[in-house]
């Protein structure tokens, strides 16, 4: 099955002069940013119809992990509090579990580590092009979900996070489908070890069927919501806001 990523790249090829010479005047056009959005609600459709939503994404052997794993993204928050956390070994750092849930959680990392662990070697796939295999280890976050009690109208979950853009922080969300993916963890180990601050410590996303963007890094807050419109940019994620990247990430 020819995967999403491959799709699309033989489109922009198969357009060849007519999409490298017309994509500024395009992409500031509303009908045409309208047009790709709607693509990307028919290309999730999709591939939830034709694809088990419990499949699992590839996990590999030891000997396939990368020997240097890129960092993605930040690679240290400058805020006080995320500074003042690090000083202090995360010691008083918590996880809040909040929103639309009947009993909110803050959790601390030993807390975390204490829970049933899910350990996974899967691959990393960038929106620049680039890949990596590594080891995770981490809670799976549907569990996480259930203790909480998630409220009837929750529809997606929203990772808040210590790092920022400028002046913005940085934030991700997916919906319950991928939330309770038995992949989908918040790790706070990777290759054996606790998590390093340039890869997300104290805890990140990994949520392995979606591209690398969505695998948020310094993750203080989960919130379950209904509707992610009034939430910063409204778009449900920092870059999704910034730069038009597609909300739902799949590969």
């Amino acid at each position: 099955m020819i995967s999403r990523r491959k799709f699309i790249g033989s489109i922009t090829l198969g357009a060849g002069g007519l999409v490298l010479s017309g994509c500024d005047r395009l992409d500031a056009s509303p009908k045409f940013r309208g047009a790709l959005r709607s693509a990307e609600g028919l290309t999730m459709r999709a591939q939830r119809l034709v694809v088990d939503r419990t499949a699992l994404a590839r996990e590999f052997s030891e000997a396939d992990m990368s020997p240097v794993f890129r960092m993605n993204g930040n690679r240290m928050p400058d805020t006080p509090e995320y500074q003042a956390h690090l000083a202090e070994g995360f010691a008083n750092w918590r996880l809040k579990v909040d929103g639309l849930v009947r009993k909110p959680l803050a959790l601390s990392l030993a807390q975390l580590r204490s829970l049933p662990t899910r350990t996974q070697i899967t691959r990393h796939d960038c929106v620049e092009g680039w890949s990596a295999i590594g080891k995770w280890h981490g809670v799976p976050l549907g569990l996480l979900l259930r203790a909480a009690g998630l409220r009837d109208e929750a529809r997606y979950i929203v990772f808040h996070c210590a790092d920022r853009f400028g002046s913005a922080p940085y934030y991700e969300s997916i919906d319950l489908i991928d939330a309770f993916h038995p992949q989908t963890i918040l790790a706070w180990g990777m290759n054996g070890q606790l998590l390093p601050v340039g890869h997300g410590a104290p805890l990140r996303l990994r949520v392995e069927r979606q591209l690398g963007y969505k695998h948020a890094k310094y993750v203080m807050r989960v919130e379950a919501v209904n509707d992610f419109a009034s939430i910063h940019g409204g778009r449900g994620g920092l870059w999704e806001d910034r730069v038009d990247y597609e909300w739902y990430a799949g590969i």
